[in-house]
């Protein structure tokens, strides 16, 4: 059962019931993140998310995580491109309590200036982590080099100036213009009684004052282009990534069972070919990314430096094979058996229908449909895999990224 409302200062609250479980996922979107960001701001989504969890006007940093422990709750929080997500997971009989936590650290967080000179050197070292981890580095350099260094190209994490240099008076700043009533939604999922939900949303969230968000066009500017960065380590890690469909696109779901057939699983063409064939690679894959606007499909490989050429070639070769649309009807069922069950098997977890849900009503203010869904999916032709594959290998707008000890970047 799923109960939907919508508060009267405009905060959108989607409900799925789960019963027979003993559990219940509670979480608050924001629709923003990395792609509305400006230059001055780069990173500072992702520095409010830490930032919120350092004390509010009754709780310190550690009474929070302190209180959701002596109840046994999960808290934890996520910035992406374009969405951040605060959550708690908690037994059915403390989902009041826990809520009100969630509660409290998203609307009355403080930011007292003591935590954010720590937080400041914590969110750095995430960057100097994430330096330091060269398929993440190699997969975010491929998003400079496809958007540029705007919109979905931006790094989550931001820059260390810009971390470095962020005020209380920034943050306030950026939240009076995205975590407005109109970009929220509160998603819950599990064994939680509808009118209890209700109740708990309109006590903690009904009383803000009504606002909206202020309007950002996402900078979409595809390039054709290829990235390098020079790292001493063992592997070389390269990517490339072509126009996919956008988010809601007719071809969306065929675009994924496509994507399954290259490289989205493990009995792909990539994972097949690259590694149990060829023993070029331990990880070799494939996904597709989609947005409002516009969307990715990426490849990526780690490989032992020396096969680097061989192994360039043979995912090559792949991506080739499958612009032949030398598809099997094996592998057509398999890859729509494939996307079935991702969401058959999401529809047991409560996390996974929180942010179903939650996702869907903030990208398109629709309730998420699970027979519709599965639907769709069974409704996908060969055909449409066909036009999917014409739709997603534009070698105009190719890009490409590698990382290690190399001096020119992948040639495209």
């Amino acid at each position: 059962m799923v109960h939907y409302k919508t508060l009267k200062n405009g905060i959108r609250l989607v409900v799925k019931r789960m019963e027979g479980l003993m559990s219940v996922s509670m979480g608050v979107l924001v629709g923003t993140g990395a792609c509305v960001e400006t230059d001055s701001e780069d990173g500072i989504s992702h520095f409010i998310e830490h930032m919120m969890f350092k004390g509010t006007q009754k709780r310190s940093a550690f009474a929070i995580s302190d209180e959701m422990d002596r109840i046994g709750a999960q808290m934890n929080a996520f910035t992406g491109k374009d969405i951040t997500c605060y959550y708690a997971k908690s037994t059915t009989e403390n989902a009041g309590k826990a809520f009100e936590i969630l509660s409290d650290l998203f609307l009355n967080s403080v930011f007292p200036p003591e935590e954010m000179a720590r937080e400041k050197g914590v969110v750095i070292e995430e960057i100097n982590m994430n330096e330091d981890t060269p398929d993440d580095l190699c997969l975010d350099l491929l998003g400079e080099a496809y958007y540029g260094r705007a919109g979905y190209g931006r790094n989550i994490l931001g820059t260390r100036s810009n971390v470095s240099g962020f005020t209380r008076e920034d943050i306030a700043a950026y939240m009076k213009k995205r975590y407005t009533t109109d970009n929220i939604v509160i998603a819950m999922a599990g064994n939680i009684d509808l009118d209890f939900a209700d109740e708990l949303a309109e006590k903690y969230f009904s009383d803000i004052p009504a606002s909206k968000k202020e309007e950002r066009q996402v900078v979409v500017n595809l390039n054709h282009g290829s990235l390098i960065r020079h790292k001493d380590i063992e592997q070389i890690h390269f990517a490339v990534g072509y126009p996919s469909v956008k988010r809601y696109d007719e071809l969306y779901d065929a675009t994924l069972v496509m994507n399954s057939v290259l490289g989205g699983s493990m009995s792909s063409r990539l994972f097949q070919t690259v590694r149990e064939k060829l023993g070029l690679a331990y990880t070799v894959y494939s996904y597709n990314t989609s947005y409002a606007e516009t969307g990715t499909l990426v490849v990526y490989a780690g490989v032992n430096a020396e096969n680097y050429i061989k192994s360039v070639e043979a995912v090559y070769k792949c991506i080739e094979d499958i612009k032949r649309k030398d598809i099997t009807e094996e592998e057509f069922v398999r890859g729509k058996e494939q996307l079935k069950a991702s969401s058959i098997f999401a529809q047991e977890s409560t996390s996974s229908q929180m942010l179903l849900y939650g996702k869907e009503l903030l990208y398109s203010g629709k309730l998420y449909n699970f027979e519709e869904r599965i639907d769709r999916v069974n409704a996908v032709t060969k055909e449409d895999v066909f036009n999917a594959i014409d739709a997603n290998f534009d070698e105009s707008r190719m890009s490409a990224a590698v990382v290690g000890k190399l001096d020119k970047p992948l040639q495209i």
